[in-house]
């Protein structure tokens, strides 16, 4: 069985869009997320080995849930997600503890790199 990944994002079509290029590469989508909100509170219940986290969402954004997440867990395998031209959102990410980015719109062969990549690490 491959990793087990929470994916966050507030656009339901994205989220479709990850959990299928996971589930066709042997990942399986233990959680989904709307927000960053939701996203701590999944982590906590699902105990996922990776996440993949939107950096623009309502209610709490990707960076301030990945510091949430970390904070309860500074093991956590956090990749984020971004838009074009949010680099300085993304150097703030890494920053605060993200392994990895994947840039919208995702190309598959980008997203499982950076997965297989982060959870070698």
């Amino acid at each position: 069985m491959g990793a087990r990944i929470l994916v966050v994002d507030d656009a339901a079509f994205m989220r479709m869009m990850v959990k299928d290029i996971l589930t066709k590469n042997g990942f399986e989508v233990v959680g989904e997320a709307t927000n960053g909100a939701e996203a701590v509170e999944q982590y906590q219940e699902v105990k996922p080995d990776l996440v993949t986290l939107d950096i623009t969402m309502p209610e709490m954004d990707g960076i301030e849930s990945l510091k949430k997440i970390k904070e309860i867990d500074p093991e956590a395998k956090i990749i984020m997600c971004s838009a074009m031209g949010q680099q300085a959102m993304v150097i703030d990410a890494i920053q605060a503890g993200a392994k990895d980015f994947i840039v919208k719109p995702f190309q598959a062969d980008r997203v499982l790199e950076a997965i297989n990549k982060t959870l070698d690490s």
